[in-house]
């Protein structure tokens, strides 16, 4: 699947991040158990980074090992590597990163897994897909992992800072 546009991939990325934020605070969701539960051992969350980045890392050293962003300023890069992956790293104001919002769309054989992202599988719904998110307090993060199958398949993992 080829991005229609690059402000078509910014607005989902800015709808993932809004509805991770905004889903767990939700009083409907926090009385029924939903995301906001315990989270699972910190040490599981210490293990996910893309591609070496997570939380935290500088925008130079990412630019000098991922190259140019197609999509560069002082505060986001957006990266496009290829027709079905792409990633924005957010840059706080000391230029290092407070959140990193990665969409695999189309071939998700590359994506990692919840079990890559969490350190433990996650049931698949009746249709296929998987929402889950985990806060990790003593991280300084929370993690959310949403796969959305069909005709358009996309998985999109988002990591912020609390």
């Amino acid at each position: 699947m080829k991005f229609p546009n690059v402000i078509c991939l910014i607005a989902w990325s800015c709808f993932c991040i809004a509805t991770a934020l905004i889903l767990p605070t939700h009083p409907a969701v926090m009385s029924s158990g939903g995301v906001a539960a315990a989270p699972t051992p910190e040490a599981k969350a210490a293990g996910f980074l893309y591609k070496g980045f997570g939380i935290g890392a500088a925008a130079d050293v990412i630019r000098e090992k991922l190259g140019n962003p197609r999509d560069k300023s002082d505060g986001q890069d957006l990266y496009v590597f290829g027709d079905d992956e792409s990633v924005q790293f957010i840059y706080g104001a000391d230029r290092t990163v407070t959140a990193i919002m990665i969409t695999y769309a189309g071939k998700l054989n590359e994506a990692p897994t919840p079990k890559d992202v969490f350190g433990v599988d996650v049931a698949a719904g009746a249709d296929g897909g998987i929402s889950k998110m985990v806060r990790y307090p003593k991280a300084g993060y929370w993690i959310s992992y949403n796969k959305i199958v069909g005709d358009n398949s996309i998985i999109s993992i988002a990591m912020q800072k609390l």
